[in-house]
């Protein structure tokens, strides 16, 4: 029995030395960025090409991605169709609040846009439409006083021109780098669209992910038609703010395009996918009634 153990024991020393001996350390691979993307839901790795195929959907779970203002536009616009409005605007540093230069420098190196929201002209399946986006790849879409002002260049363009008006938020909400400045344009752009229907103009806002605070408290907010997108947050301060605030758990699913929906705070939820023909029949509808008018 002895001779066995010995045998044994000698056979794993063996083992170990020659274990020992070899390189276990592994070559990491070197995947470029972009390649590959994890989805925020489901937490599965995505395809960047796949995720793009699919307009930012994840093929799992169908969670809807984010996607930057220029890709939205180029979803929801007939092909050559978009004339941009003040592209030029540009955000200064009234409150000399430091950083806040370079953030935006970065902003504008990082998203290719002078500001959070694009806004201009164009078609959607023909109709002659005033569109703006916020992009959240901006400094998270937050409103500024530029942001503010081409918000209501566009709205007050819409008026002139008697074009309906679709625009799509996405934002954290006003810029706290310019304080009270960007807090009066909620004022300013709930103005204009005030003033903008008792034109009768159609405005058409969707909710995308996610639409909170000052935006989501003003022009968001006052569409003739409010939709959110698919797997949007939508509210005013976010939930871990407000929970901690007020000490008490919030409904489940609270601040969700669904809960949103049940309490009436939006008029319908849409997938990306049907977004385009969906706001196409809804524009093409407020002409005929003009018409029948």
């Amino acid at each position: 029995m002895s001779e066995f153990l010995d045998d044994r024991q000698a056979k794993l020393n063996s083992f170990r030395k020659n274990i020992l001996k070899k390189d276990t350390t592994t070559t990491p691979i070197n995947i470029p960025e972009g390649i590959f993307v994890q989805c925020e839901a489901c937490l599965k790795v995505i395809y960047q090409r796949t995720l793009d195929d699919n307009d930012g959907v994840c093929p799992h779970c169908g969670y809807h991605t984010k996607i930057n203002a220029l890709k939205r536009l180029s979803m929801m616009l007939d092909k050559e169709s978009f004339e941009e409005l003040d592209p030029l605007l540009i955000s200064v540093n009234p409150l000399k609040m430091p950083d806040y230069d370079a953030k935006r420098e970065k902003a504008i190196q990082e998203s290719g846009l002078n500001e959070a929201f694009v806004g201009g002209i164009g078609s959607i399946d023909g109709i002659k439409t005033a569109i703006g986006v916020l992009d959240a790849s901006f400094m998270m879409g937050s409103m500024g006083s530029v942001v503010g002002e081409k918000v209501t260049r566009l709205i007050e363009k819409a008026s002139i021109m008697h074009l309906p008006l679709v625009i799509f938020s996405a934002s954290g909400g006003a810029r706290m780098q310019e304080g009270i400045l960007s807090l009066m344009q909620m004022i300013k752009t709930s103005a204009a669209l005030a003033k903008f229907h008792e034109q009768g103009g159609f405005y058409l806002s969707v909710l995308t992910n996610p639409t909170t605070g000052g935006v989501a408290a003003s022009f968001a907010s006052l569409g003739d038609i409010n939709i959110a997108e698919r797997s949007s947050l939508i509210g005013f301060a976010g939930p871990r703010v407000i929970k901690q605030t007020i000490k008490q758990d919030l409904p489940e699913g609270f601040q969700t395009a669904e809960f949103q929906l049940s309490h009436g705070q939006v008029d319908m939820i849409l997938e990306r996918k049907k977004m385009r023909q969906t706001i196409a029949r809804l524009l093409r509808w407020h002409a005929s009634r003009e018409t029948d008018i």
